[in-house]
């Protein structure tokens, strides 16, 4: 059995998309290869004219750095950091200045309504704040594509809705691509287009005219 059997997308610019389905069902095989995580054994990966099929590692970790964004479950921030150390560390991994890397996130970090929380350590935010944070530091280096792996898993009712309403607005004003993994129906409803799984394929797919292509075929 394949972990993704016959998968065929086009994902569209500035698109809201959720990929949901049950445990095994080939979701996180899906945003990792998107991620550029894992190689695909067979088939192609277009994302915004990068083939990542066939891309050298050295290009995939530039296009992790500078083109994609990855939002977790667990939020992996750096517990000895503040918010806007966390936000502002991608940016001096690509030799941002310190100035320059400061002022970003600083930005960031007020998009996500955290301004008041910035010299904050990670011990000291509620999960909801700590999920921001992740946003905040996923969007840092402008990236096309957003991927969030079950970013509401963790949060209770509340925070969920309002880390929700916050992905919503950056699909829409930030330009964007989102892909959201989800078991949530509730999460899956936020987005414009829903991606179904099982098995390994697609078994649903709600908007089959999107645009043009970030992830085209071939």
């Amino acid at each position: 059995m394949h972990a993704l059997d016959g998968v065929s997308l086009e994902i569209a610019r500035n698109e809201f998309v959720a990929v949901s389905g049950p445990s095994g069902c080939g979701k996180s095989t899906l945003i990792h290869l998107l991620a550029g995580l894992e190689y695909p054994t067979a088939g192609e990966i277009f994302v915004d004219g990068l083939a990542l099929h066939t891309a050298e590692d050295s290009a995939l970790t530039r296009y992790r750095r500078r083109q994609v964004g990855l939002v977790f479950q667990f939020f992996n921030l750096l517990p000895t950091m503040n918010v806007l150390e966390n936000v502002s560390f991608p940016l001096l991994l690509q030799g941002v200045s310190p100035q320059e890397s400061e002022k970003r996130a600083a930005e960031l970090v007020a998009l996500v309504g955290l301004a008041d929380r910035s010299k904050h350590f990670i011990h000291q935010l509620s999960g909801g704040e700590q999920q921001r944070t992740a946003i905040a530091r996923a969007l840092v280096h402008h990236p096309v594509l957003l991927i969030a792996d079950e970013p509401t898993g963790n949060l209770d009712s509340h925070s969920a809705a309002t880390v929700m309403r916050l992905l919503e607005k950056i699909s829409a004003e930030q330009m964007t691509t989102l892909i959201v993994v989800t078991h949530s129906d509730e999460v899956a409803r936020a987005a414009s287009r829903r991606v179904e799984m099982r098995d390994g394929k697609v078994v649903r797919d709600s908007n089959q005219n999107v645009g043009p292509a970030l992830v085209p075929r071939p």
